[in-house]
């Protein structure tokens, strides 16, 4: 197994979590908050696709899914164009709504991007620094398991959300 294809076996797990997740729930179900302030199904999937976006398409030189496929308008939130989330307050977390087919839509285009561009890596491409302002620098290899390091933990709360709901 090369490198790339271990990448993209990350991300088709992530992939897969997230569909999951969302599965055959409703738009109340998606924004439904277990406390006042806990972060929703809707919410949680998409910023860890908005992250996987924004931070793949800047390490690929390419442009976000969100604005070239027109996700922004799809998707129609009171947010600026560059937000994915970080730092959300819990009234911005409000402002994501969505259907599950829709955040689907989102998923796949994101996940189609992201692997076609790591198909095209080889083991070198990963020690590239891609970012300075870290002591130590980081490398494209280190970006990218940070990215799958976030997608998981937020589809995996989405997946106990779910639980939550569904139980």
């Amino acid at each position: 197994m090369t490198p790339a294809q271990l990448l993209i076996d990350c991300f088709g797990r992530v992939r897969e979590g997230a569909l999951a997740a969302i599965d055959g729930l409703t738009e109340e179900q998606l924004t439904h908050r277990v406390t006042p302030d806990a972060n929703p199904i809707a919410w949680l999937v998409w910023h860890a696709y908005r992250v996987q976006d924004d931070h793949v398409a800047d390490v690929a030189g390419l442009q976000q899914v969100w604005a070239a496929r027109g996700f922004i308008e799809f998707f129609d939130l009171d947010l600026d164009e560059d937000d994915t989330g970080y730092g959300h307050t819990s009234a911005q977390v409000g402002k994501v709504v969505a259907s599950a087919e829709l955040l689907a839509r989102y998923i796949e285009a994101v996940h189609d991007q992201t692997v076609t561009w790591i198909a095209g890596l080889d083991e070198d491409d990963l020690d590239r620094v891609v970012d300075t302002s870290w002591d130590p620098p980081v490398t494209l290899g280190a970006r990218l398991v940070s990215v799958v390091n976030d997608d998981t933990q937020h589809v995996g709360q989405a997946a106990y959300a779910r639980g939550l709901l569904t139980a």
